[in-house]
């Protein structure tokens, strides 16, 4: 489908952050535009006073060597604190003419971009506001149906059903104390024994080094798979595979993929005070998507694959097709 004219460039903007990079790229890979990915480092003290005061001077768009330098793009998408900052400056550099748009809640409101996306759980509402349950990010069907034709072997020799566990850790809001870490492994342990599956573990950068050795003891091995952090990470395998999938309730990109796959999705809430992530846990479960871990002996039910990447992909299409209609006039 073709949703942008022809020629059409547009900049990915993040801090460089993984999982702020991944829900970018999640949309500008299916846009079938040209893109390029642009990684904001502002200095102190300008950094201190983002999003809401002025660009680092060596950021600024246009300055030579600078992360912003070069033509300005038509579409920028920008995510993270640092980064949105750099949409202000895009559209007064640009005269208008590029069009902006903000993933995930900015601190400076609605004025932000011309197009703010958010998901449900989030707050923010108005006419430039656009809602999904989910966020974007890179699991798209094709790459589900390549990794199903032909998975990671360690993953199709474990015995059907698979469950994929995808593991998280500590941030700003959760904790991970030695009874989370009981609390986790007692839950798939009850998950394995009741539904006699096979176990992919994917642990993170985050996760905790006495949990990724808790895994490794009890679900590694000839009837499972952790993977050791070395060599290609493969998730997009496990999720191709999957029956179920486990996902911790501390990633927001996490809590989106799996429902990408239609699998009965499970969650494990940490210790901590995060209502934005108990929100969106409240939305997948309100839906029929998800259930907790701690009260399920099994999985539910399979539901119609839930990927809002196209449905975001469109209405930033239908935004952007306006912006120009309105330039030309």
């Amino acid at each position: 489908m073709t949703r942008f004219p022809d020629q059409t460039r547009a900049w990915a903007i993040t801090d460089g952050k993984a999982g702020d990079l991944a829900q970018v790229l999640g949309l500008l890979e299916r846009a079938g535009v040209a893109f390029e990915s642009r990684v904001v480092a502002p200095r102190a003290p300008w950094v201190w006073a983002l999003p809401f005061g002025p660009l680092d001077p060596r950021e600024r768009p246009g300055r030579d060597g600078g992360p912003l330098a070069g033509p300005l793009p038509d579409i920028a998408i920008a995510t993270g604190r640092r980064a949105v900052a750099a949409l202000r400056a895009l559209k007064s550099a640009s005269a208008g003419r590029t069009f902006t748009v903000c993933l995930k809640q900015p601190a400076t409101g609605r004025a932000a971009a011309d197009l703010i996306w958010v998901q449900a759980h989030d707050r923010l509402r108005g006419d430039n506001v656009f809602v999904t349950l989910t966020s974007p990010h890179r699991i798209s069907p094709a790459r589900l149906d390549a990794a199903r034709l032909n998975p990671a072997a360690e993953l199709a020799a474990l015995p059907a059903p698979r469950i994929a566990v995808l593991v998280g850790g500590p941030n700003r809001v959760y904790r991970y104390s030695d009874a989370d870490i009981a609390r986790l492994i007692a839950g798939l342990e009850r998950l394995r024994a009741t539904t006699g599956t096979s176990l992919m573990i994917t642990p993170s950068r985050r996760t905790p080094a006495a949990l990724t050795a808790e895994l490794v003891a009890r679900f590694g091995g000839p009837a499972g798979f952790v993977w050791d952090m070395t060599g290609a990470n493969p998730y997009v395998d496990m999720l191709a595979l999957a029956d179920a999938v486990v996902v911790t309730a501390d990633s927001t990109n996490m809590m989106s993929e799996a429902p990408a796959t239609g699998a009965p999705l499970l969650l494990f809430r940490p210790s901590g005070d995060a209502p934005k992530m108990d929100r969106l846990a409240a939305t997948l479960i309100d839906a029929g998507i998800a259930r907790w871990l701690d009260a399920a002996d099994a999985p539910g039910d399979r539901y119609p694959p839930v990927d809002a990447t196209e449905t975001i992909l469109d209405r930033i299409a239908a935004a952007y097709a306006a912006h120009r209609a309105g330039a030309a006039r």
